[in-house]
């Protein structure tokens, strides 16, 4: 293989590969891993789009400041390009985005600032108008605004479209994708209505978003709802969508979406993201209608390193009510790290102070048991911590014992709930016994969100 001058030149001819494992029923399933692009996506082709096209019409200067709102990896896409090629990126992102991608957006220098998810369009606080008025305020800045831009679906008309069907031997009866900006679909629709007609062209839109009832009963709502997966689903219909070839959408929920991705790892070996999930979900129930064999291909979006905190966190899928465990009726369902399934993590006591230091830090828990064998023998907090070593940092190398709190108030599994609220209010966390069984601890949160599961 060549040797490239640039992580540009990397950006699209991503692999095919054909499903083995995954029940599609009469069809072929193939999966093009957009996920293979240099910045974990399929945006880094109107990342590219976009700006190389503005050089060329002269509207982007040296060192020049490119403003976007993103819900997705546009904003990836966007980074990757602007750090190549020299200029600054301020990003407008909901907070509903996964901390990977904050973190990798201000790695390569992007400036983000977050702003509301639960605010529609023609809110001030609305990602994409925000955006826009930070453009506007910024002297010498550029609004990228993918959801009006032509540059984008163009990316995919003459880039991604052609060579999807280069690699197919020009053979394929339907394509599955999602709809964010809408350059995606818009662009394949208008390279397979000249290229290959007979693509059918299907959308997959999360639970909430108002595109699937646009296109299934031709009712555009103007109420959306709210959902989890990111970077697809919309509440408006952007000025560059062009959704007359699509005849068919599936409404995908955000659990459906998550456990098929987690599912496509397991069976495939495919690490995708949240709206690789949605995809699948729709493609498997397209297949599994048919009655004859077709060809048919879904998009993996982006890669799921992004969401190793969220749906690929088994206490992340347990907090939002993805996961289920078998309810008892008791303390135990409010527990997220039960201690029977070694799920706790702990400490014992003749560690050292700095032993629990990093495993709060690793684990982002403000407590640790302190186990002497089965035996719970204390309680050692953030706050022990600080104020043994406070004044003398040598103490992180006392053992945990000299830190930790033995004396316990400790909670029967049969208690009411009523009786965490007590131990809360006196600034501790409940520990949950079984006669003389540790099961858990409860916390705070714990408890909300436990209460928020009941009303889902």
């Amino acid at each position: 293989m060549p040797i490239h001058s640039s992580v540009l030149e990397l950006i699209g001819q991503t692999p095919i590969v054909k499903a083995q494992r995954l029940d599609a029923g009469v069809c072929e399933l193939y999966l093009k891993l957009e996920s293979a692009n240099p910045g974990g996506s399929i945006k880094d082709r109107i990342g590219l789009s976009m700006i190389e096209a503005a050089e060329k019409r002269g509207d982007l200067k040296p060192g020049a400041t490119l403003v976007e709102g993103t819900a997705g990896n546009t904003g990836l896409g966007l980074a990757l390009v602007a750090q190549q090629k020299g200029y600054k990126l301020i990003l407008v992102v909901p907070d509903k985005m996964s901390r990977e991608k904050i973190f990798n957006l201000k790695a390569m220098g992007a400036e983000v600032r977050l702003t509301r998810s639960d605010v529609a369009k023609g809110h001030p606080e609305y990602y994409q108008d925000l955006a826009k008025t930070i453009a506007e305020q910024t002297p010498g800045a550029y609004f990228v605004n993918q959801f009006g831009n032509p540059d984008n679906p163009a990316a995919h008309e003459f880039g991604t479209g052609p060579e999807i069907l280069e690699q197919m031997d020009g053979d394929l009866d339907a394509i599955v994708f999602g709809c964010g900006s809408s350059g995606t679909m818009t662009g394949l629709s208008r390279a397979f209505a000249t290229l290959s007609p007979k693509t059918e062209l299907v959308l997959a839109d999360p639970v909430g978003s108002i595109l699937a009832e646009y296109i299934n009963d031709g009712v555009l709502n103007d109420k959306s709802g709210s959902w989890l997966v990111e970077g697809i689903g919309e509440d408006f219909l952007p000025s560059i969508s062009d959704f007359s070839r699509v005849k068919k959408a599936y409404a995908i929920t955000d659990a459906e979406s998550f456990h098929t991705a987690r599912e496509l790892l397991g069976k495939e070996g495919i690490l995708g993201g949240s709206s690789t999930g949605t995809l699948l979900a729709a493609a498997l129930k397209y297949c599994k209608e048919q009655s004859t064999p077709k060809k048919v291909l879904v998009l993996v979006c982006d890669t799921g390193n992004k969401y190793l905190s969220k749906m690929y966190n088994d206490y992340w899928m347990l907090d939002n009510g993805f996961l289920e465990r078998p309810q008892h009726g008791d303390l135990r369902d409010l527990i997220l790290r039960p201690y029977g399934q070694r799920d706790t993590v702990v400490i014992g006591p003749n560690d050292l102070l700095t032993t629990a230091y990093q495993r709060m830090k690793l684990y982002d828990v403000s407590q640790l048991p302190v186990m002497d064998g089965e035996e719970l023998v204390g309680i050692v907090d953030e706050s022990d911590v600080l104020l043994h070593v406070y004044g003398d940092e040598a103490r992180f190398r006392d053992p945990v014992a000299t830190a930790m709190v033995s004396k316990l108030d400790r909670l029967d599994v049969k208690s009411p709930i009523e009786a965490l609220l007590p131990v809360f209010d006196r600034g501790q966390v409940a520990i949950v016994m079984d006669g003389n069984v540790f099961l858990g601890l409860i916390t705070r949160i714990d408890l909300l969100n436990y209460l928020r599961r009941r009303v889902q």
